[in-house]
């Protein structure tokens, strides 16, 4: 089996390198290391990436930006790819307003390359898409809500599960990031509905684990357990610290991917996160991190909100594990976190 993996030194792509390497795939990525660019130093992924050098079988890495069309094409015509999945990006929405050209490019434009490449040269494929709950835009927040001690959580009992796929992708606010990556979510549904090529469109909640490269601007949960355990202080984007998100850790994010690639359907959508039972708060984080690692959380507040942010937002699950009934969670809100501690604290003594 044939595997190319774009965004190979990202935390998604990243673990499916090292996943598909093990079980003795040959595993091509593409990287060209943007994070730096768009995030500075702290984005940069090269650690990871000599990381996954030393630590792989025959992985090979290539510096190729997947908005250069004749590229994109020549790799994949010359490699005839079994799996392709697609997780480079410009992954914040707040970064997105400072260089639209260049969001919408990465986010839509290089997908559309890719698929058409794939369309052309290898069709029979399977295409895993790493796509957004952005594409929702600020859609969730009309939800009826309940303001709770820390958190704020669903006041209806029909909503407990979470954001569904059927929730509308349209008259809301989603921010140009959100926009560009639902650029590129339809288009991969299209390639799979209309072409009948094997398309997996996957919409991550709060995507996280020890390999992340997490920023203010992207990577909530790496983030803040790295300012936590670094003496740092980390700055709350309004709602009182009481916003949710449901944090998956990359190996389950993997292992779904691999469920559907054993049994793909074509063009299918798919809500992936920790779904309520990894859903945590900023504030309830705060908690966790403390009693977990020993760690004080600094923090300070703006009162202003990110335009678009989702104030609950879980992932609903109950489509994916009806598909792939072999599929579940298998690290905790509390695993990932001891996990991110413990590869901070090597990092930061090397």
């Amino acid at each position: 089996m044939k595997v190319l993996v774009t965004g190979s030194s990202g935390l998604i792509g990243s673990e499916a390198v090292t996943y598909y390497d093990s079980i003795g795939a040959t595993v091509v990525g593409i990287d060209n290391n943007m994070r730096a660019q768009f995030f500075g130093p702290m984005g940069d992924t090269s650690w990871n990436l000599r990381r996954l050098l030393q630590e792989t079988r025959a992985f090979q890495s290539l510096p190729i930006d997947i908005r250069d069309r004749v590229a994109i094409f020549e790799l994949i015509k010359r490699e005839r790819f079994d799996v392709i999945i697609h997780c480079a990006a410009q992954p914040s929405h707040d970064k997105a307003r400072e260089i639209p050209f260049v969001d919408f490019e990465v986010n839509a434009v290089g997908t559309l390359n890719l698929l058409e490449a794939t369309r052309q040269h290898c069709p029979e494929a399977v295409f895993i898409y790493m796509s957004t709950n952005k594409v929702y835009g600020d859609a969730p927040n009309e939800l009826p809500l309940v303001e709770l001690d820390k958190r704020y959580d669903y006041a209806d009992a029909e909503d407990k599960d979470g954001i569904s796929e059927g929730l509308r992708i349209d008259r809301s606010t989603h921010s140009l990031f959100g926009a560009s990556k639902l650029a590129g979510d339809v288009l991969a549904q299209e390639y799979g509905r209309y072409f009948g090529m094997k398309v997996g469109i996957f919409r991550g909640g709060c995507l996280t684990g020890p390999s992340h490269s997490g920023v203010e601007l992207h990577g909530f949960l790496n983030y803040l357990v790295k300012v936590a355990v670094e003496g740092g202080i980390y700055r709350v984007f309004g709602y009182k610290g009481k916003q949710v998100r449901d944090n998956i850790h990359s190996w389950d994010v993997i292992q779904a991917f691999e469920a559907f690639r054993q049994a793909p359907r074509p063009g299918e959508v798919y809500n992936l996160g920790g779904g309520r039972e990894n859903s945590i708060s900023i504030l309830e984080a705060f908690d966790l991190i403390e009693s977990l690692t020993g760690h004080r959380v600094r923090w300070t507040y703006d009162e202003t909100a990110r335009t678009g942010d989702h104030i609950c937002y879980i992932s609903d699950l109950r489509k994916l594990r009806s598909h792939f009934p072999g599929w579940r969670i298998t690290r905790s809100v509390s695993d990932i976190i001891r996990e991110i501690a413990g590869r901070a604290v090597c990092r930061r003594n090397t």
